[in-house]
């Protein structure tokens, strides 16, 4: 059995995603590591993160990004398609640029995968994941936040990125350019894993939080909109995480490889925890909405925890 990584990224070290690290992560458990690695700034030191690695089971592929071709965010897909396709092992093990795995994970990864490499049925693995808000000790974990997702695949060449590369789909025929299609694609069959994914996407200092927004927002409604927003003045000079002491806190351990990354936290007196629940500055999160409030109460207290309307790209197996 072989198992391959792979993952994709453009200004990640500039932007502070642990893109290293997620690498890392992983790295014990794969054969090979592909990263699709776009047209950065010239003073985006991603690549030489990488090579600090150190390891020959990496390989990079330099990619030109077109978000013109490829808009609404459809360019994060076709960037890591580029990865997946490279990839030649059994299992393919996506880690986007700001998902790490605990180490105390890796033998049950490599387990499942052994155990249902046969299986034909199975298309895919389902990974629990952790959203880390603001700092190291806190989540978001609200009707908005996604509970579960696909991380590992089949090495199948219909199997595609979708969307804005959150998940999977299988795409017969696929034309290479519409990831966001619905029509004529099919949920994953997937099984359950044992293992979460640590996400710490919203895990950065609030100024640069600020600029991976504007960089995210250029992906996927385009740069002029972006300079619009900027002439409008719609961007604060941060980012406002809220009131953090309404959140969840983790109180368990973060992947031995991240505690350099994590040393360089420095944003402790930028955050609040007193006063409104929501952010204080213009822009708004979708969950601080009162409607996701709400819901997110009833799911809570009402529920037990029980997500209403919750959507799942991904058609569950039940194998033990």
């Amino acid at each position: 059995m072989k198992i391959s990584g792979f993952s994709m990224g453009k200004n990640a070290h500039k932007l502070y995603y642990p893109m290293r690290y997620a690498i890392e992560s992983i790295l014990p458990i794969v054969d090979e590591f592909v990263v699709a690695l776009g047209d950065s700034d010239a003073d985006d030191t991603t690549r030489e993160e990488i090579d600090k690695i150190g390891s020959d089971k990496i390989r990079i592929i330099d990619t030109v990004w077109d978000i013109e071709k490829y808009p609404r965010g459809m360019e994060h897909a076709h960037q890591t398609d580029i990865a997946k396709e490279a990839c030649s092992g059994d299992w393919l093990f996506y880690l986007q640029s700001d998902e790490l795995l605990h180490e105390k994970y890796l033998p049950v990864i490599r387990d499942r995968c052994e155990e249902l490499l046969e299986d034909r049925e199975v298309e895919g693995l389902l990974f629990r994941y952790r959203h880390f808000w603001g700092d190291y000790q806190h989540l978001q974990d609200t009707h908005c936040w996604y509970r579960k997702e696909i991380r590992i695949i089949r090495n199948d060449p219909e199997i595609h990125s979708w969307e804005s590369a959150q998940s999977f789909r299988r795409i017969p025929g696929f034309d290479g350019l519409n990831y966001r299609q619905q029509e004529h694609t099919h949920k994953l069959k997937v099984a359950d894993v044992d293992a979460e994914i640590f996400h710490y996407g919203w895990v950065r200092p609030p100024a640069v939080m600020q600029n991976k927004i504007k960089a995210f927002t250029a992906n996927h409604e385009g740069r002029a909109a972006v300079e619009q927003k900027i002439r409008m003045k719609k961007y604060p000079d941060y980012f406002d995480y809220g009131n953090l002491s309404r959140l969840t806190r983790y109180e368990g351990s973060h992947p031995e490889v991240l505690k350099p990354w994590m040393e360089q936290f420095n944003w402790q007196g930028q955050l609040r925890f007193s006063g409104p629940a929501v952010s204080l500055v213009p822009m708004k999160m979708k969950h601080d909405r009162l409607k996701y409030r709400v819901i997110s109460w009833i799911e809570k207290r009402l529920l037990g925890g029980m997500r209403l309307g919750e959507f799942r790209n991904y058609r569950l197996l039940r194998k033990k």
